[in-house]
């Protein structure tokens, strides 16, 4: 066992591992640790606790010290610092007249390093750009492409529930969303109303998923038939977190429903019934964002594509040859 206290470095996102070196550490101190980076200013939110060896990088780097109140003026005229350069490197991007937007700077606590994050549609050649901003700043420069979600979580905004972002405040990390969660909870698929501010599917779908996927264990399918004390009807209905389905019965020449929960009725038929979509138009406005972690890499080439091309010319060789004669063979059998 490994005692460890856990540091996150702003309000959202991964919680690192540091060795506390001898000392106890309540949740919240401000610390001060060696980074990749160099020295970072964080605070701490697992208090000393000890770990298995597997679930640490080893080795761990030892906490500096405590945050003192020369640390805390530092961290402020960092964030002025920030301001500027943020003008100035925007500025430099419109001079160089590169496509790209600038979404948010970083100093390192000890000022040895400027984080520069944008977004853009591709690759981007800012080789000239770090060589401008390096003699302006002289100190190192490191320019960071980021994804659609990890600008909103660096900007922070309001959902459309009304409170700030879930990846601005607590979350740790983009967990896999997809189309399947909204369609299994019944939601609406318009994408105006399961998207967020980023433009992808909202984070809090998958909140409630487990639930969803243990009580569609449980509950059969719409049209399914099932057999309940009032007899064998049909499924129309799924209430999937209260556990209920409504079922229509024949009643001579009309209908009549009922509503059920778990225990008082038997499915008929085994095997599931897999579900179509209702609507393909919607649904295909989300076939690229069924998975949300994976960083997004594209590579540009300005060589055309021979392989495809060559193909192109195969196929119109073939088309151009003279069909053989098949009925060859079966006259030679005949005879």
């Amino acid at each position: 066992m490994v005692e460890i206290i856990g540091v996150r470095f702003n309000s959202a996102g991964k919680i690192y591992y540091f060795d506390p070196n001898g000392e106890a550490f309540a949740v919240g101190t401000k610390v001060l640790v060696e980074t990749a980076r160099g020295v970072e200013l964080g605070h701490v939110v697992i208090e000393n606790k000890e770990v298995g060896e597997d679930e640490i990088v080893a080795p761990l780097k030892p906490i500096i010290r405590k945050a003192t109140e020369d640390d805390f003026r530092q961290l402020d005229e960092n964030k002025e610092k920030e301001k500027d350069a943020y003008i100035i490197a925007a500025e430099k991007i419109r001079e160089h007249k590169i496509d790209m937007k600038l979404v948010d700077v970083e100093y390192t606590f000890d000022r040895s390093k400027i984080l520069f994050y944008f977004t853009a549609d591709g690759r981007v050649d800012f080789r000239e750009l770090v060589k401008s901003l390096a003699s302006i700043f002289h100190t190192r420069i490191e320019l960071r492409q980021i994804g659609v979600r990890d600008e909103a979580r660096q900007i922070g905004s309001y959902g459309i529930c009304g409170r700030n972002l879930c990846c601005s405040t607590f979350l740790d990390d983009f967990r896999p969303v997809s189309i399947k969660m909204a369609k299994e909870q019944g939601l609406s698929l318009n994408p105006t109303k399961i998207s967020g501010v980023c433009g992808r599917l909202m984070c809090c779908l998958q909140y409630e998923q487990n639930a969803y996927d243990d009580m569609l264990k449980k509950l059969p399918y719409k049209g399914a038939v099932v057999s309940t004390p009032d007899g064998r009807g049909v499924v129309t209905d799924i209430a999937t977190l209260k556990g209920e389905i409504k079922v229509k019965f024949e009643d001579g020449d009309g209908f009549r429903f009922g509503s059920y929960k778990l225990g008082e009725f038997k499915p008929l038929h085994s095997k599931p019934k897999t579900a179509e979509p209702e609507d393909d138009e919607q649904i295909a406005d989300f076939v690229s964002e069924e998975a949300e972690t994976e960083p997004i890499r594209q590579e540009i080439s300005d060589e055309p594509n021979e392989k495809n091309q060559s193909g192109r010319h195969e196929k119109r060789d073939r088309r151009n040859r003279r069909p053989r004669n098949r009925n060859r063979g079966k006259r030679q059998n005949r005879e």
